[in-house]
């Protein structure tokens, strides 16, 4: 079945470069990424690298409390981090500077693994979520290279797609991988495709370690303090086509009933930031520019942040946190941000990319599901009446992701034996995980 497998890859390898290629024609940042995807990466100086593979920037915000632990621990160690998109890429160069290495995910071919693998020579491979990739687990298990799956996830949809090619994944898993799931109900899918019974723990949601650094929190309180401290102002964050015009919409009828209010509005691709503003003028708001260093006046009625690597920043900024790709069916983004801070929050009906917190969210209170425009206008203009009740609601958040921190914890545990002592950790307790600054 492994054959077989990768006689369809090479088949599918082609069409996948064409749809890359035809991306960079209107985005720059899927273009000079082929040679990477080929495995054609920069050569580690020295064998015996941490390898993080995250996809995208949900999974690289993730990692960041596991990598830091382990660089605390780990001085003398290099860190590889890897994605698949570039907006994962952007994502983590903002978060980790010039702590790391940066690379793309090589394709599922045994060559590109191959070269991959030959470059960054790493000692250990930690991949988040679910990222299965029967080539290179088999070429991982091949080197004895171990592989930790970290905050694993697997869906009851995707355990039936998985059984119809059982040999394949009974195959891919059966290479001594330790998983950390992020439940029981996880741990025992992976058990059912094939994974190895007593290499399955599991360690909870690394998502609920994170942290907003202190510097995010007091520019963000500056910032409010710069743009008028006593008007209401909300955020629409990481939003997609169509979420714009909801947002603007509710906040028209906002400014009804509360006329100095300020929307913050954050959109999730830089490629979209011109369509945006175009937007913004087509409707005659009165805008400020955040690429500009404009700060919003009286008279200015949103702040366009058109930059990156800002959104914490400006959540911490606000009174009110709606979280896009939530109204469109794109899955929905980070609760998390806004629930660390405390902030009651909206989200659309969509938010699938991370249910079982939207769900764990909104039966504590403290995320409320809007289906539209006029929703999201409704329980904004409530939260805004009564700013106190509202405070309480985002502190029911924050309490949440209070009671659910610790997955760090138990995945260092998990990797710490896989690393090389040569690699001289630092003495036990010398940091909380997560502690780092960002």
């Amino acid at each position: 079945m492994r054959i077989v497998y990768v006689l369809l890859t090479y088949m599918v390898v082609p069409l996948v470069i064409a749809m890359e290629g035809w991306k960079a024609l209107w985005n720059p940042e899927y273009r000079g990424r082929l040679h990477q995807r080929l495995g054609f990466v920069e050569r580690q100086a020295r064998p015996g690298a941490v390898w993080v593979h995250a996809v995208s920037v949900g999974e690289v915000q993730a990692s960041a409390a596991l990598i830091r632990e382990l660089q605390v621990r780990y001085p003398g160690t290099e860190f590889v981090v890897t994605t698949v998109t570039p907006t994962g890429a952007q994502h983590a160069r903002s978060l980790f500077k010039d702590s790391v290495r940066y690379a793309y995910l090589p394709y599922d071919l045994p060559g590109a693994v191959g070269r991959f693998l030959d470059r960054i020579q790493p000692q250990v491979a930690i991949i988040l979520e679910t990222e299965i990739w029967p080539t290179l687990y088999h070429t991982l298990g091949r080197r004895h290279i171990p592989l930790v799956l970290a905050s694993a996830r697997l869906s009851v949809k995707s355990v039936d797609r998985y059984r119809r090619l059982s040999s394949l994944f009974a195959d891919t898993l059966s290479h001594g991988i330790l998983i950390g799931a992020q439940t029981a109900a996880d741990a025992e899918r992976f058990r059912a495709i094939g994974a190895a019974p007593d290499r399955v723990q599991v360690t909870g949601n690394i998502k609920y370690d994170l942290q907003i650094p202190e510097a995010s929190i007091e520019g963000g309180r500056a910032f409010r303090e710069q743009c008028g401290a006593s008007r209401p102002v909300w955020i629409a964050g990481s939003t997609h086509e169509g979420e714009e015009e909801a947002a603007l919409e509710a906040h028209a009828k906002l400014r009804e009933r509360h006329p100095g209010a300020l929307l913050i509005l954050v959109p999730r691709h830089p490629q979209r930031f011109e369509t945006v503003r175009a937007l913004l003028r087509r409707r005659g708001v009165a805008f400020a520019q955040r690429s500009a260093g404009q700060v919003p006046r009286g008279a200015d009625t949103v702040l366009l942040v058109d930059t990156l690597g800002e959104l914490q920043l400006f959540y911490a900024a606000a009174d009110i946190a709606f979280v896009g790709g939530s109204l469109v069916p794109v899955g929905g983004h980070n609760l998390l941000e806004p629930a660390v801070l405390g902030m009651p929050m909206l989200s659309g009906p969509h938010t699938q990319n991370a249910q079982d917190i939207a769900d764990v969210l909104e039966l504590s209170g403290a995320l409320t599901i809007v289906a539209d425009a006029a929703a999201l206008a409704q329980k904004l203009i409530e939260d805004c009446d009564d700013p106190a009740r509202a405070r309480a609601v985002g502190e029911r958040g924050r309490a949440v992701v209070a009671q659910s921190r610790g997955a760090v914890d138990r995945l260092v545990a998990m990797v710490v034996p896989l690393l090389s002592p040569s690699a001289s950790p630092s003495a036990p307790g010398s940091s909380s995980a997560g502690s780092g600054n960002r």
